[in-house]
């Protein structure tokens, strides 16, 4: 009932977010001689803030048009090259002749799922083009799925990027993985489980950012939060079914609508504060920085819904019993043997100042593979970086991104 509840509530503030645009385009209109006086920029702008409040938010679209390669403006365009019915593999393809000279590594950016889309790595993309092949998971919004295609749990997940991994790397060479916060467990899973089988197309590298590996070292709120109710209580109080006439209609999921109010409820302060300063700059005409805000918001807010196998999954063997750093992991039944990663690069990212993934969680990877050489491993902790910070921003392209473009061509192998 909750899902249809949120979903009859858009649907009834539809007639007033009409009325709302047309306001405040009568009230933006040069030829309305009150547009500039301040009450009506006023009105404007209490309308465009109802508006923004009251509207979904869809998927954003990654709009990287070209990225300089060696000085040359090269045009980017989008290829689907593996799919499933839960993600897209991505390939931002380089169009110049100056980058297909340059035989880059081939790079798979593992987007995490849990709750924004993968465009919200679209800054760690457009840095890494100019030096790599990228490729990303695009997951598919759970509601958007058909129950038709079965359920997704976490061992699906892993399935998957096994499945992405081989696909990349039919030409010879071992590509690098990056994950970049949730998926550092079952990148982790699925880099040992190849390991055990010998499998040739196991990645050459393996880059965690800010992954929680380990939660119990330096805990933080999302990590307490988990700990403080049972799996019971979870399955109980946030999963719900999708509701007609969706896709994934009677799918059980664990909403994007509740995540979203999850987020904004660990910085609530500043979120207020962000949304009082946009109504200032929009009264002021200020519209550099309030299409700054506007752009944050388009894609902070556009969330998609999780199975809840996944979700659960995560939240039990992920934060509540540890079970890779207790070394007590299984896939489908299968007991997970990280010492088994002898010759997959491991390179651990952190930001000093994270107040999601605790400093320490992820560097905890390096213990799980004791067997791997020390010329292999690089640990890295960003000053001053909080989460967001260590794969998009200034400090990431500047400070962190030559690091990790360094370790993956040190690291770069054959089979």
């Amino acid at each position: 009932m909750l899902y249809h509840a949120y979903e009859m509530t858009h649907v009834a503030f539809s007639p007033m977010r009409a009325a709302a645009r047309v306001g405040r385009e009568v009230m933006r209109n040069p030829l309305n001689p009150m547009a500039s006086t301040y009450s009506s920029r006023a009105l404007s702008a209490a309308l465009e803030m109802f508006i923004n409040a009251t509207r979904r938010y869809a998927k954003p679209m990654f709009g990287i048009e070209e990225v300089e390669v060696d000085g040359v403006a090269t045009p980017i365009s989008e290829q689907v090259v593996w799919s499933a019915p839960f993600c897209n593999l991505l390939h931002f393809q380089r169009g110049s002749t100056a980058a297909l000279r340059r035989n880059d590594p081939k790079v798979l950016v593992i987007a995490p799922m849990s709750g924004h889309f993968a465009t919200l790595l679209r800054g760690t993309v457009r840095d890494l083009l100019p030096n790599h092949e990228v490729y990303i998971t695009d997951w598919t919004d759970a509601r958007d799925v058909s129950l038709a295609f079965g359920e997704f749990d976490l061992d699906d997940y892993t399935d998957y990027l096994i499945a992405m991994i081989e696909h990349l790397s039919q030409d010879g060479e071992r590509i690098a993985v990056m994950a970049v916060c949730q998926p550092g467990i079952p990148a982790m899973v699925a880099s040992a489980l190849m390991s055990m089988q010998g499998n040739s197309r196991r990645p050459a590298s393996l880059v965690l950012m800010g992954s929680p590996m380990d939660v119990a070292r330096n805990p933080k709120q999302p990590n307490e939060l988990a700990q403080q109710r049972s799996l019971a209580w979870f399955e109980n109080n946030v999963v719900v079914l999708v509701p007609w006439p969706k896709p994934g209609y009677s799918r059980r999921v664990y909403p994007g609508f509740l995540q979203l109010t999850g987020f904004l409820s660990m910085n609530l302060n500043r979120h207020v504060d962000a949304h009082v300063e946009q109504f200032r700059k929009l009264v002021q005409g200020d519209g550099d920085g309030a299409e700054q805000h506007r752009a944050f918001y388009d894609e902070y807010l556009a969330v998609m819904d999780l199975t809840a196998d996944f979700y659960l999954q995560t939240i039990d063997r992920v934060f509540q019993r540890r079970l890779l750093a207790n070394g007590a992991y299984r896939y489908r039944g299968m007991p997970i043997d990280t010492a088994a990663v002898g010759d997959i690069a491991l390179m651990t990212i952190e930001g000093e100042k994270d107040d999601i993934t605790g400093l320490g969680q992820t560097e905890a990877a390096h213990d799980m593979v004791p067997n791997l050489p020390d010329h292999r491993r690089v640990r890295f902790v960003a000053e001053g970086v909080g989460h967001y910070g260590v794969f998009n921003g200034s400090r990431w392209r500047t400070a962190i991104e030559p690091q990790v473009r360094e370790f993956i061509r040190t690291n770069r192998q054959s089979h």
